[in-house]
């Protein structure tokens, strides 16, 4: 340890997860660091501790504020009970013990001692591999129950959990069975949609009727919409696409991974030969024929927007560079619930919420061209203040200024150029003069030549010198433009442009 005159200030870390510890381990690891720092002779100066917090994840509050309190120098020492606690994540321990030894703060622990570059080496190494080891376990035991046509975590719509005591005194895990009300809801909303109703209009007459939607706890709270029914074929989300229904259990559909940059977990697709399923018959809510006419639909409403598409390849869409489709797109809000207004016709926009789920009562509706000419004129107002005029003057002449500057470095650099090659050729006529020729100067004089007509044509290009000088009617132009934004957005080549910098204008 580094000798100090003061005893040194230490700071105890204590952290516990949820799948390895329990609440307890905290005071537990805190009562370890206090007796260690006794032994030491070290104060206490602040306990950091973060509970029901993975060690791969850095987003842990009180982690990032003992970083911060290091940075402040709050304190000479870390203490924790082992390096785990600190960090799983070999780049994160890494990382950790560099910048307290930057900032001239040791790391001590129960378990290891002073940690060195030794103990980051070998200690984030088997922590990473502990962590591998550990998903795959887990993984593994999920698979163990999938197959045994237990839940895996989580339970559908229209099921229940269905606990059994044992002999021991404990009670069954993962069995399911199916919650007679919710089956009946599930029942409806692929008879509606066989009949031809939309996802939206099912999820506007469930909330209507007051139906408890998913992981709404049956309390009321939460409302139904298009995407809860319909949601993502790909995945298997959604009411009209889980073959739970049906009798039979998916399971690894998608993993998760996890950002390195922000710690939050992603989805991504499995393989169709990574998944497993199994049957489950005794789940089964709706018949075959009715799932396969549902399937059906679902494909040629697919197909149609397809057709569309290649229809008309160079129409604006969501999923083609994410620019937003009219001027207003995302900007509008319901007056009355606060929810988005979305184009709900060719023309006309209205609530997404009265719309969607019919959880709003405003079924006002708004041709779109109308309420952008409305827009418009009024960013035609606010951009003709005399102060916004005189801005648009002076960044004007700012621009001018700075292409004058260039121009002239340019000249600069091509006259010095010139006189580089032009001296360069008369050192050669100078030493034929004297008799010094040889065969070799004929070519190398012709390639000067050459680049001496191309730097004077270059200068002969540029604009003469001159000072810059506005426009009297600069502040006219201005106006124009500014009455003519209408133009700018009919205009397929300055359009893209135009909207971005609208939309900037209206946010």
């Amino acid at each position: 340890m580094t000798t100090r005159t003061a005893a040194p200030r230490a700071a105890i870390y204590a952290r516990y997860s949820t799948d390895l510890q329990s609440a307890a381990s905290i005071p537990d690891q805190v009562r370890l660091c206090r007796r260690l720092c006794e032994e030491r002779g070290w104060t206490v100066a602040e306990v950091f501790a973060d509970k029901a917090m993975s060690g791969a994840s850095q987003l842990r509050p009180d982690f990032q504020r003992m970083q911060q309190a290091a940075m402040r120098g709050s304190f000479d020492v870390i203490v924790a009970e082992a390096l785990d606690r600190l960090s799983r994540d070999q780049e994160h321990i890494a990382g950790l013990h560099k910048r307290m030894r930057y900032l001239g703060v040791e790391i001590v622990t129960k378990a290891e001692g002073e940690i060195s570059e030794m103990h980051i080496g070998l200690g984030g190494t088997m922590s990473a591999l502990f962590l591998r080891n550990l998903a795959e376990k887990t993984h593994r035991g999920l698979e163990g129950r999938v197959r045994a046509g237990k839940s895996a975590g989580g339970i559908s719509y229209g099921y229940r959990l269905d606990r059994q005591p044992l002999p021991d005194g404990s009670f069954t895990t993962g069995d399911r069975v199916i919650d007679a009300a919710e089956a009946v809801i599930i029942r409806r909303i692929f008879m509606e949609y066989d009949r031809g109703r939309s996802a939206r209009t099912i999820a506007t007459g469930l909330n209507r009727d007051g139906i408890p939607a998913p992981r709404s706890g049956g309390k009321g709270k939460g409302t139904w919409s298009f995407s809860t029914i319909s949601g993502n074929w790909k995945r298997g989300t959604g009411i009209l696409n889980n073959e739970l229904y049906i009798g039979k259990l998916v399971w690894n559909r998608q993993r998760f991974v996890k950002d390195p940059d922000t710690g939050k977990r992603q989805a991504r697709p499995n393989p169709p030969e990574a998944w497993i399923t199994e049957d489950t018959p005794a789940l089964r809510i709706i018949a075959d024929d009715l799932w396969s006419r549902v399937k059906q639909r679902q494909g040629a409403i697919r197909e149609d927007i397809l057709s569309e598409r290649a229809a008309d390849p160079d129409a604006p869409q969501i999923e083609r560079g994410h620019r937003p489709r009219y001027l207003l797109s995302g900007l509008l809000t319901c007056g009355c619930c606060g929810s988005g207004y979305i184009m709900i016709s060719d023309s006309r926009l209205g609530c997404a919420a009265a719309r969607n789920s019919g959880t709003c009562t405003n079924r006002k509706t708004i041709k779109r061209l109308d309420v952008e000419a409305r827009v418009l004129d009024g960013l035609k107002t606010q951009l003709m203040h005399p102060d916004l005029v005189a801005e648009f003057i002076a960044e004007f002449h700012r621009e001018m200024e700075k292409d004058r500057l260039e121009a002239e470095a340019g000249r600069v650099e091509a006259e010095r150029a010139l006189s580089k090659v032009t001296k360069e050729i008369d050192n050669i006529v100078t030493a034929i003069t004297e008799g010094m020729f040889h065969p070799s100067m004929k070519a190398k004089m012709d390639a000067l030549e050459a680049q001496k007509a191309a730097f004077e044509a270059k200068l002969t290009a540029l604009p003469a010198r001159s000072p810059v000088v506005l426009h009297p009617g600069l502040a006219d132009v201005y106006a124009a433009k500014v009455s003519d934004l209408a133009a700018a957005l009919n205009d397929p080549a300055s359009r893209p442009e135009a909207v971005e910098i609208l939309r900037g204008l209206i946010e």
